[in-house]
């Protein structure tokens, strides 16, 4: 057991901001290692009554609209139509796009296309994933995640998830590897950084592929560096609700030399258009056009501005309610930069007198920007799943012998625990200060009013 500290900034380590520290220091309250007494959130005096009851609402300033696109969006469009051609291969627009990500995730090859599911799909198709094979995921994500391995006939396995981090929990990965397993996909759940590290070091042990989901991650980074260094192939969506977007898009992208030379063959029919020559593999077409590449060059040069305000608001959100009893503030690694494509803290249920649909009524009428959990359960959850009819109603691997996996006995209690439990808050790049401190404010009056 650690000994109760005198007060938090007693414990910020050399080098580490006190802001820093209290953004991650959920994890230890979770554990037991800080006491509520010590936090800002206890610090805050009790206020008026709730604005659902007639108070005053704690969140007094709306949120305006984020601008999205404008003059240099038009400015690359202009561009794109003085062209001859809007074939991506060797458009200027994609090779201006491909050019600017680099800069900001220099990934060797890079293939453009037409979603975030379309990237996956490549990734696993140029990981080699087959009939039988087994893919270690996250239960807690789209489908798109999962698409790509379903249709190369692959069969997803689903690991729990850390409490406060709602990411893959490596201990769990490492328990579910069989002889079939031959990838793990890491999804950076809000644009939290997975853990990297400890899920590189089992997929080395193990001989695995490690492919990163990064659809919610646009600019974060992971111990400081951009997000997609570490798995052997990153997937990023560019759909209108991701942090930039040209409507609906992807990028796939991979630094290493096994898999970055396949990407472009995966996402385009299968034609190797470096050498020519006949169709060695067989692939769909996932090509994005040069209308798209256009957007997405002038949204690149928006992405720093955009998650750097994200990550600063996220993180003040987590230091103005970490120790607040019974609530768990969203977990992040002192060293790595969460994107928020939105905000997520759990309740525990016990410590408060109402459920968790009357806690996000009562924070909704206080101004916050605010649902219920993310997804209504766990991808293997979904009717789809449970009757294994994903061609036609059949899964031919289980038919054939090749898999024995059942989803209706598939068993994720953390994962099942986050989705009954979360409350999800809304974050964008035109959030203040102010309007977060509200958001907190409304937080603990409505922590406090509901308490035990």
């Amino acid at each position: 057991m650690h000994s109760k500290p005198s007060s938090p900034a007693a414990q910020v380590p050399s080098g580490i901001s006190r802001r820093e520290f209290l953004a991650t220091s959920s994890a230890a309250l979770i554990a037991g290692s800080l006491s509520p007494e010590t936090s800002l959130a206890a610090e805050s005096p009790t206020t008026a009554k709730l604005a659902l009851n007639g108070g005053e609402k704690a969140v007094k300033t709306s949120v305006k609209q984020a601008i999205r696109w404008g003059e240099p969006e038009r400015e690359r469009l202009n561009a794109m139509l003085g062209q001859d051609t809007l074939f991506y291969w060797k458009g200027p627009q994609t090779t201006l796009m491909i050019e600017r990500f680099k800069n900001i995730c220099p990934l060797k090859y890079v293939q453009p296309c037409s979603s975030g599911t379309a990237a996956l799909h490549i990734a696993v198709a140029a990981a080699g994933i087959g009939p039988g094979d087994e893919v270690i995921t996250s239960p807690i994500t789209d489908i798109g995640t999962v698409i790509g391995v379903i249709y190369q006939q692959g069969v997803p396995v689903f690991a729990d998830l850390g409490a406060s981090t709602y990411n893959l929990d490596p201990a769990d990965v490492e328990r579910r590897i069989t002889p079939k397993t031959k990838a793990i996909i890491a999804v950076h759940l809000c644009g939290n950084p997975c853990d990297l590290r400890a899920l590189k070091a089992i997929a080395d042990k193990h001989g695995l592929v490690l492919i990163e989901d990064a659809a919610q991650a646009w600019g974060a980074k992971h111990r400081g560096q951009p997000i997609g260094n570490v798995g052997h192939i990153t997937c990023f969506s560019l759909q209108n609700s991701k942090h930039i977007t040209c409507g609906d898009g992807g990028l796939v992208a991979s630094n290493d030399e096994r898999f970055g030379p396949l990407l472009q063959r995966f996402g385009d029919k299968g034609s190797d258009r470096v050498k020519g020559g006949l169709f060695e593999l067989f692939a769909t077409n996932y090509r994005m056009s040069e209308p798209q590449a256009a957007v997405v060059a002038a949204q690149l040069e928006r992405l720093e501005g955009i998650v750097s305000q994200r990550a600063k608001v996220g993180n003040l959100l987590t230091e103005q309610i970490t120790g607040l009893p019974g609530v768990l503030p969203h977990q992040v690694h002192p060293e790595d930069r969460c994107g928020y494509w939105f905000y997520f803290f759990r309740i525990k249920p016990e410590a408060f007198r109402y459920n968790r649909a009357e806690f996000v009524k009562a924070l909704a009428a206080e101004g916050v920007e605010t649902s219920a959990g993310y997804i209504p359960v766990p991808l293997h959850r979904n009717p789809v799943f449970l009757k294994h009819g994903f061609f036609a109603g059949r899964w031919p691997v289980r038919e054939l012998g090749l898999t024995t996996m059942d989803y209706s006995k598939h068993q994720t209690p953390e994962a099942e625990a986050i989705l009954q439990t979360g409350i999800r808050i809304g974050i964008n790049e035109v959030m203040t200060e102010d309007y977060i401190s509200g958001v907190a404010e409304a937080i603990r009056k409505v922590a406090r009013h509901y308490a035990v």
